[in-house]
């Protein structure tokens, strides 16, 4: 476990909310938020109750406004919306914040259609309060001196306990937020480690079909010809796939990256641009390199002989998970959350059980899963407009985020109402705006591995903790599990889950991360996205038959089209770092 410093109690909230109250109500009969004696009694209660900083509560409450590009994934019960929901309401309850959407559309992929939107929101000049980006759009609006400074604004609002989990993160993340010495953005911090490519594979029917775990890519391929060629689902049909795969090709569920590895190959990872160095002390671009080329040719032959969904072309990853789900696909590629994505798949058939492996090398050379240089969520940066009222808002909405899941002052039913629902696994901490987990999941697995062998007691766990803690010790005594349950042990277990195999590739220092660890380079922001286009569409039309020579005209295309400028700039950063 971590440790956390500035943990406020629940009394100590209400005694701050209460003298935030007290001193505000003073001038608030005759002034209106925004006038200049409600601004002076504000910092003077901040002076006299530095807590305030962090959790004070705004009286009168204030408007802040943003805009929302939600995952796929994510689900509204009992009449909530991304409008209105329990964590906007916690805004207001506790920091006296009304969060208001201008707008919001699902699509959070790259060049989705949320990042489509965004970039006709920046065309347009008018950015709302908040301003969620990629990388690429930051440095479009740092450039053009749109977003405010929150140097010493983050300094001044992060709690001891924020401070402390961005500095888990290592400097990269902040420094890549950081232009001409000032901040310009917070970065939603993960970790690398919660990217690691793993291969799933229906175990119930390796079980079936008395297949043995693969150790080579030789056995992926008998694992796979299994699936589709011996009825696994014993229906009486030829209707399965070997493995599943998305339009998109990379990101987090039914993607390549972990089939590349196997290859040594590391091409794009999440989409973003991937390089790698070449043994001279230069990078190079992954996806150009001929180990692609050999790995697409044996996708290509997959497709042919009917492994991969004929219609992937046209599906997305949530249209795949449909596939899977609904039990017509025995293997993907895939995040260590996938087992979450899929739980529903376990009312369907609560029979039906996945597992992580460990990728496999095609050779005798060890697999090196690809992991980002910089580990960012979804969106990877909540940036301020120049013209916010409160640019501290943001902070203190990032402050309350990290209180509610690493703190004390919430019990486990508020974690539960905030977090993921044991109930109707409704996962309703997407609904915050801010969602960085640094190393949070793998210290938790290592907890409860700790926990189980009894080298630490439970009263070690905090809230958020305890789902899974409950999870995976249902399974050990080999009670009955509610698909969210079984999906926690599959991710967080002592064995058998996500984590268990990543934790032995973070012990064995396997990892291959990106080496170019900062935000997109001047050639990027114009040029990467017609290059990923380009990319997406020439592996894609390869696997469905095209000539695998075209992937040699598509590498001297991307070079024309500005990798050649990109490497240089890369290049130039990696040799002044």
């Amino acid at each position: 476990m971590r440790r956390r410093t500035g943990i406020l109690a629940v009394s100590v909230l209400l005694v701050l909310s209460l003298i935030v109250s007290a001193c505000s109500s003073e001038s608030s009969s005759s002034n209106t938020q925004d006038s200049p004696s409600q601004t002076e009694t504000t910092l003077q209660s901040e002076q006299a109750n530095p807590e305030d900083l962090y959790f004070g509560k705004y009286e009168p409450s204030i408007y802040v406004s943003t805009v929302r590009i939600l995952s796929p994934a994510m689900r509204f019960e009992n009449g909530e919306t991304i409008d209105s929901n329990v964590w906007y309401q916690e805004y207001e309850k506790k920091l006296g914040i009304k969060l208001k959407n201008e707008w919001s559309v699902t699509g959070d992929e790259p060049g989705g259609q949320g990042e489509q939107k965004m970039n006709v929101t920046i065309a347009s000049g008018s950015l709302p309060d908040i301003v969620p980006l990629t990388a690429s759009q930051l440095r479009q609006l740092a450039d053009a001196g749109k977003l405010a400074d929150i140097t010493e604004v983050f300094e001044k609002y992060a709690s001891p306990m924020t401070k402390d989990i961005f500095s888990q993160a290592g400097s990269a993340p902040l420094a890549s937020a950081t232009f001409d010495g000032k901040l310009l953005a917070i970065p939603t911090v993960a970790s690398i480690n919660n990217g690691v490519p793993l291969i799933f594979i229906r175990t119930d029917w390796m079980d079936k079909l008395n297949l043995k775990p693969p150790k080579t890519m030789d056995d992926v391929y008998k694992i796979m010809d299994a699936f589709v060629n011996q009825d696994p689902d014993g229906n009486g049909k030829k209707d399965t796939y070997g493995m599943a795969l998305n339009k998109d090709l990379y990101g987090f569920f039914a993607t390549l990256e972990g089939f590349f590895n196997s290859y040594h190959a590391y091409p794009r990872y999440g989409g973003k641009a991937n390089w790698v160095e070449d043994g001279n002390g230069n990078l190079i671009f992954g996806s150009i390199q001929p180990e692609v080329k050999t790995a697409l040719g044996k996708l290509q032959e997959l497709y042919k002989k009917g492994y991969i969904d004929r219609e992937f072309g046209v599906k997305d990853w949530s249209k795949e998970k449909e596939l899977v789900a609904s039990g017509k696909i025995g293997l993907y590629y895939g995040g260590m959350s996938t087992p979450i994505v899929i739980n529903d798949m376990r009312m369907n058939d609560p029979n039906a059980d996945w597992q992580a492996f460990p990728l496999v090398s095609v050779d005798d050379q060890p697999v090196k899963p690809q992991v980002d240089g910089i580990a960012l969520g979804s969106p990877q940066y909540l940036a301020v407009s120049k013209d916010a009222k409160n640019p501290e808002a943001l902070i203190k909405m990032i402050n309350l985020f990290f209180e509610v899941f690493y703190g004390k002052s919430y019990t486990t039913e508020q974690v539960d109402k905030l977090g993921t629902s044991p109930t109707d696994g409704v996962e309703r901490w997407m609904y915050s705006i801010y969602t960085g987990e640094p190393e949070k999941n793998l210290n938790t697995h290592r907890l409860l591995k700790e926990i189980v062998n009894g080298s630490k007691d439970k009263s070690a766990l905090n809230n958020e903790q305890k789902s899974a803690y409950t999870s995976v010790m249902k399974a050990l005594s080999g009670e009955k599990l509610e698909p969210m349950e079984w999906a926690l042990n599959r991710v967080f277990g002592p064995e058998n889950s996500s984590f268990n195999v990543i934790d032995q590739y973070v012990n064995d220092n396997m990892l291959q991360p990106n080496a170019f660890a900062a935000v997109s380079t001047s050639t990027m922001l114009k040029r990467d996205s017609t290059l990923q286009k380009l990319e997406l569409e020439t592996f894609s039309k390869i696997i469905m038959g095209e000539p695998l020579d075209s992937f040699d005209q598509f590498v001297e295309n991307w070079k024309k089209l500005g990798g050649d400028e990109m490497t240089k700039e890369v290049n130039d950063w990696y040799k002044s770092r």
